[in-house]
């Protein structure tokens, strides 16, 4: 069964109010969120990884490739406020897992590139991580539903 199909035994075909499907979906995501969060963030502290999100930066990064990518850009892509991922930058920088430099642009513009520290450090958590969401995910979806679902969730980016 995909996400699309839903059971014949849907326990909301009964809320009065067709639109409270939404907030459903919030609190969903939210309560998902929460319980693996913990674990993901101990499995990942135990590696060296300070923050879930750095295993977000550390991934853009890679994506980047050598040229790196400009703080804004990062923003945007992870959705992040820049008090905050300054803030995570900075502490990864000091462990050596990022460099910054100046950028051209407005303002005090910087670049942020993956250092072959931080290559390795992703090396050595991306297997953490993915069987994580396999033993999290795997039992309640298949492959399939899985990619159905990151589908959907796509659509809900700004």
């Amino acid at each position: 069964m995909s996400v699309s199909q839903v059971p014949a035994t849907d326990p909301f075909h009964d809320d009065p109010d067709p639109e409270t499907g939404y907030n459903r979906l919030w609190i969903n995501l939210l309560r998902v969120q929460r319980s693996t969060m913990a674990r993901v963030a101990r499995e990942l502290r135990a590696h060296g990884i300070g923050d879930p999100l750095w295993s977000e930066i550390l991934v853009q990064l890679d994506r980047a490739g050598e040229a790196g990518i400009v703080m804004s850009e990062l923003e945007q892509r992870l959705m992040c406020p820049q008090y905050s991922l300054s803030r995570h930058i900075a502490r990864m920088e000091e462990l050596g897992y990022v460099r910054g430099a100046g950028a051209k642009g407005p303002g005090r513009a910087k670049k942020v590139t993956l250092t072959p520290e931080g290559r390795a450090k992703m090396d050595e958590i991306d297997p953490i991580f993915s069987h994580i969401m396999q033993q999290e995910f795997s039992t309640r979806l298949s492959t399939e539903e899985a990619y159905d679902m990151v589908r959907y969730l796509i659509r809900l980016y700004p």
